[in-house]
C-alpha cells in the first residue's frame, strides 16, 4: 500500500490545494492521503478562518482520504517545530510512503541539500548564527547570512531559503532526517502567487475572479477578500465548489473568524498576568515579556498590538505566535514535555472517507500510538502526560469556539462530543 502524506492548514481549502493533492497522487502513485491538518488556531499566530471540522470536511470533499488535527502546541509554533511535531505523527502511523509538499523551487534534491547542512550545523555556522543574531537579524535573515558567510550555500541554495514554502520543505526533510524516517520526500511545485502574496496582488492580477478551475489565489488573498465582503460566489473561480458552499454557510452563521475577534479575550489575559510577566509561555523572552508589559496601556486590537511590539529582530508572525501562546496558556514546559513524549503520542483523527476503511485497518495494526476518534475514552489509551496534551487542543477549540458563537447568540459545541467527520 502506498500512502500519501500531507501537511496542510487549508485555510481556506483552494485550488492551489486541489492541484497539490491531486499532482502528489499522480507523482507517486499512491492508493490513499492521509492530511495533518493545523486545528483551530494556525503557525502564522491567528485563529483559522473556519473551524477544523468545517475544514476537514472541504478536505475529504476534495479528495484527502483521512485528516488527522496537528496538536495545538505544534500547529502555532516555529516552523521547525510545526514540521517535526507533523513529520513525528507520520512517522509513527507506519503507513506512509511519502511525504508530499509544496514548494517555490520544486527541487527536492535542492531541499534536501539544504536541509542536510542545516541539521548539521558546522561549528564555524553556528558561531557566525550567533553573530547576526546579536547583531539583531531575524532568525529567517540571520541563518541566510551564516550560511552564505560560511560558504555553504549560494545562488539558488540560498535563494531557496527566502521563500516560505522552501523553508517549511526543508524543516519537513530536516525531521525525516533526524528521525532517519523511510518517508520519502516529494515536492510539488507551488501554483499561482505566492505565499504571502495579499488581496491588493489579487486584484491586481485578476480584475475579475475567473470561473476556470485553474485560477489560483493565495490563501491569504481569499481571506481578505472575504473580509473586505467578497462573497464565495464573486470568488467561487478560485477554490472548489465544496469550499465555496462551507464558506457561504460559515458567513450565513457569522461565523469567519480572524484575529481582530480574539482582543477581548487577550487583552484580559495580558492584563491578567502582567504583574508576574510573561516568560514562562512558550517562545515569549525576557525582552518581549517587558515590552508586552511596557506597551499594554495602547492596546487597541490584537493586530495592531502585534505591530506594535514587532522590532527589527522580532517579525510580526513570531509576535503573534507568541500572544496566541499566552493567550492560550502554551507554555515553555508543555513544549519541553511533549519532547520527552517524543512530540507524538497519538493521532486524533478529525474524520474520513468511508471508501477509506483499508486504509484505518492498516493503521490499526501498524501505527505505533493510539488512534483517538472519540475524545472520551482518550484517557483509556493514553499517559496522564499524553492527556495533558491533548486537553490543551480541546481548550484551544473551546476558546476559539467562543469568539464564533457567542457573538451571534449560539451555544457552544462541546469539542468532546463533537462527531467525526464521515463522507
Amino acid at each position: 500500500m502506498q500512502v500519501n502524506g500531507i501537511i496542510a492548514e487549508y485555510n481556506p481549502f483552494h485550488n492551489g490545494h486541489k492541484y497539490h493533492l491531486e499532482e502528489s497522487l499522480r507523482r507517486t502513485g499512491a492508493d490513499y492521503t492521509i492530511v495533518i491538518m493545523s486545528g483551530d488556531f494556525v503557525q502564522r499566530g491567528a485563529p483559522a478562518l473556519m473551524d477544523k471540522h468545517v475544514r476537514a470536511r472541504a478536505a475529504l470533499c476534495c479528495g484527502a482520504d483521512l485528516v488527522l488535527e496537528l496538536p495545538v502546541l505544534y500547529a502555532t509554533s516555529s516552523a521547525e517545530y510545526f514540521a517535526h511535531g507533523a513529520v513525528s505523527i507520520f512517522d509513527k502511523l507506519g503507513v506512509i510512503t511519502h511525504l508530499c509538499f509544496g514548494s517555490e523551487c520544486a527541487d527536492t534534491a535542492l531541499l534536501r541539500q539544504t536541509a542536510e547542512i542545516l541539521l548539521e550545523e558546522p561549528s564555524p555556522f553556528r558561531h557566525a548564527l550567533k553573530e547576526f543574531l546579536r547583531q539583531g537579524f531575524p532568525y529567517p535573515a540571520a541563518r541566510c547570512r551564516a550560511l552564505e558567510q560560511c560558504g555553504l550555500l549560494s545562488g539558488a541554495s540560498l535563494e531557496a531559503l527566502a521563500q516560505p514554502n522552501n523553508i517549511l520543505g526543508i524543516d519537513y526533510i530536516k525531521a525525516l532526517l533526524k528521525r532517519h524516517s523511510k518517508i520519502q520526500p516529494v515536492t510539488v511545485k507551488r501554483q499561482g502567487p505566492g505565499y504571502h502574496d495579499s488581496y491588493d496582488y489579487g486584484k491586481e492580477s485578476h480584475k475579475e475572479p475567473s470561473s476556470e478551475p485553474s485560477t489560483f489565489w493565495s490563501a491569504l488573498a481569499l481571506r481578505q477578500a472575504l473580509f473586505a465582503g467578497d462573497s464565495p460566489g464573486r470568488l467561487a473561480g478560485f477554490m472548489p465548489p465544496e469550499t465555496s458552499k462551507l464558506i457561504a454557510a460559515c458567513i450565513d452563521k457569522k461565523k469567519l473568524l480572524q484575529a481582530e475577534d480574539f482582543s477581548s479575550l487577550l487583552y484580559y489575559k495580558l492584563l491578567l498576568e502582567k504583574a508576574q510577566g510573561y516568560e514562562t509561555y512558550l517562545d515569549v523572552s525576557p525582552a518581549l515579556s517587558r515590552r508586552i508589559s511596557k506597551l499594554l496601556g495602547d492596546f487597541t486590537a490584537y493586530e495592531t498590538f502585534c505591530s506594535l511590539l514587532k522590532t527589527r529582530d522580532m517579525t510580526y508572525s513570531r509576535v503573534s505566535r507568541c500572544l496566541l501562546h499566552i493567550l492560550l496558556n502554551i507554555t515553555k514546559d508543555d513544549m519541553a514535555a511533549a519532547a520527552r513524549l517524543d512530540h507524538a503520542p497519538y493521532a486524533r483523527i478529525l474524520g474520513f472517507r468511508r471508501s477509506a476503511l483499508p486504509l484505518l485497518g492498516a493503521l490499526g495494526k501498524c501505527a505505533s500510538i493510539p488512534l483517538i476518534t472519540k475524545l472520551a475514552d482518550a484517557q483509556k489509551s493514553l499517559s496522564p502526560d499524553a492527556c495533558r496534551l491533548l486537553e490543551q487542543d480541546i481548550l484551544s477549540s473551546h476558546i476559539y469556539q467562543s469568539a464564533a458563537c457567542v457573538p451571534n447568540g449560539s451555544g457552544i459545541p462541546n469539542e468532546i462530543s463533537t462527531p467525526l467527520v464521515i463522507l
